[in-house]
């Protein structure tokens, strides 16, 4: 039961975060591709490879934390539903090029900043734990 509570909290404070996030018009930015869902999961992908690199290698991370914080915090942080709707909708709008884009900066840049997370987090145990 307690690992839920620890979900429900995590959650609630990734959801909220994300829509403020979501909210702010960063870089006074106004093309078409979603940029803050594309900063918020690219971000999301690296704390996401950060923390559980560090939190599966260094001991003392409750098991419950990490839950909270990767399935409750970083899960509800990140939406992979609203980059699938946003590539829809500039679909819709006739920005086939915009939609392309968005996909490919999502994955690419996904991808590089959870490897990105993964060595820093392998350099930050060296570091911890000489």
């Amino acid at each position: 039961m307690r690992k839920y509570v620890y979900i429900l909290i995590g959650g609630a404070i990734g959801a909220v975060l994300r829509v403020v996030i979501k909210g702010i018009n960063l870089f006074n930015y106004s093309g078409n591709i979603p940029i803050n869902t594309l900063i918020i999961n690219i971000s999301g992908a690296f704390i996401l490879m950060f923390f559980l690199t560090v939190a599966f290698e260094v001991a003392g991370f409750d098991a419950n934390i990490r839950l909270g914080i990767s399935t409750g915090f970083l899960g509800a942080f990140t939406t992979f539903s609203t980059l699938c709707k946003e590539t829809v909708v500039l679909i819709f709008n006739g920005y086939y090029f915009s939609a392309f884009l968005y996909i490919l900066l999502s994955f690419v840049l996904g991808l590089a900043t959870a490897y990105a997370g993964y060595i820093l987090a392998k350099k930050y145990i060296v570091k911890i734990t000489k």
